[in-house]
C-alpha cells in the first residue's frame, strides 16, 4: 500500500513540474517588431503591415550589404510587406486596383524597383516565379539623418495625393500616390442629391409591408423600384404581395406573371413556383 501511495506522490510531482515547465515559457522582444501603419488620403484608406529591422552597426543597401543591390527584397524582415489601399490609386502614375498587395523591392544604388503582387500570403518567396500586378521605379535619395530602425511613413498628405515614405540606414525612398478624390466626391454628390436608389425604395416598401404599416405608402416605393426597363424578379414579386394585400388581385395577378417571366428568366426555380402558387391562389379567389 505504500509502495502505492509513493508511486502516486511521484506522479504527481512529475505533473506539478510539467505545468510549472509549460506555464514559465520565457517572453523576449522581437529582433524585428511588427508594424501597421494607416492612413486616410481623400476617400482612400492607405495601410501597410510590415516589420522593423534594425541597422544594429550593419552595412544595409550595398553589393555586400545586408540588403544586397540587384536581390529581390521583402521590404522589411519576417514576411513579405502588404500594401492595402480601400479604392483604386495611382502610384507613380501606374493605376492599380483597390485591394491588398504583397510589395517586394529590387534595391540598386542608382535606381529602385517594386514589385506589386495581388497578396495571397506572408510567404514572400511565393512571389518571386509571378508575374507582378504592377511594377515601378524610383530613384532612392540619402536621407538627412541616420534611422535605425526601418521605417514607412505616409507624408505630405493632401486631397488627392501623398508620399509613401521608406527610410532606412541613411536611405530614403519616396513612392508618389495618386487617389482620385474629387471623381469620389462628385460620385457621392450625384448619388445623394439624385435621392434613393432602386434598392433603396425595395428596402423601404419591404419593410413597410412586413411590418403591416401603411400598405399603400410600400406600393408607391415599390412602384419606384420596379420602375425602369430591368426590373428584378424579386421586387416585382415583392410589388404582387403588396397589391394582393390591397385586394387588389387583378393588379396582383398581373405583377406575379412579370415576376414569373423574369424568374424563368434568371432560372431562379423558388421565384417560379412561388409565383405560380400565388397566380393560382389569387385567380381561385376572383
Amino acid at each position: 500500500m505504500r509502495k502505492v501511495l509513493l508511486n502516486i506522490s511521484a506522479m504527481l510531482l512529475l505533473i506539478s513540474f510539467s505545468a510549472l515547465d509549460l506555464s514559465a515559457q520565457i517572453e523576449t522582444p522581437a529582433p524585428s517588431p511588427s508594424s501597421e501603419l494607416k492612413q486616410a488620403v481623400g476617400l482612400t484608406d492607405v495601410t501597410i503591415v510590415y516589420s522593423r529591422p534594425a541597422v544594429k552597426g550593419r552595412e544595409i543597401f550595398a553589393e555586400d550589404g545586408l540588403v544586397p543591390f540587384g536581390k529581390p527584397w521583402r521590404l522589411g524582415a519576417n514576411a513579405a510587406t502588404k500594401f492595402s489601399f480601400s479604392k483604386d490609386v495611382e502610384i507613380l502614375g501606374t493605376a492599380m486596383k483597390a485591394g491588398d498587395y504583397a510589395v517586394l523591392a529590387n534595391p540598386n544604388a542608382s535606381e529602385w524597383k517594386f514589385m506589386f503582387y495581388p497578396y495571397e500570403s506572408g510567404s514572400w518567396n511565393s512571389y518571386l516565379e509571378k508575374e507582378p500586378a504592377a511594377t515601378v521605379s524610383v530613384k532612392p535619395m540619402k536621407g538627412d539623418a541616420h534611422v535605425e530602425s526601418m521605417t514607412f511613413n505616409i507624408a505630405n498628405v493632401q486631397p488627392n495625393s501623398a508620399d509613401i515614405v521608406l527610410s532606412w540606414a541613411k536611405t530614403m525612398v519616396t513612392l508618389p500616390l495618386q487617389v482620385n478624390t474629387d471623381e469620389q466626391v462628385m460620385a457621392s454628390i450625384e448619388r445623394v442629391m439624385g435621392g434613393p436608389s432602386q434598392n433603396d425604395y425595395f428596402a423601404a416598401a419591404t419593410y413597410y409591408h412586413e411590418s403591416g404599416k401603411d400598405l399603400n405608402q410600400a406600393l408607391a416605393w415599390v412602384e419606384k423600384a420596379t420602375a425602369g426597363d430591368e426590373p428584378r424578379f424579386w421586387q416585382v414579386r415583392r410589388k404582387a404581395l403588396i397589391l394582393a394585400d390591397l385586394g387588389k388581385t387583378e393588379a396582383a395577378i398581373k405583377a406575379a406573371t412579370m415576376s414569373l417571366k423574369l424568374a424563368e428568366a434568371a432560372g431562379n426555380e423558388d421565384y417560379v413556383r412561388m409565383n405560380k402558387k400565388s397566380i393560382e391562389e389569387w385567380t381561385a379567389k376572383k
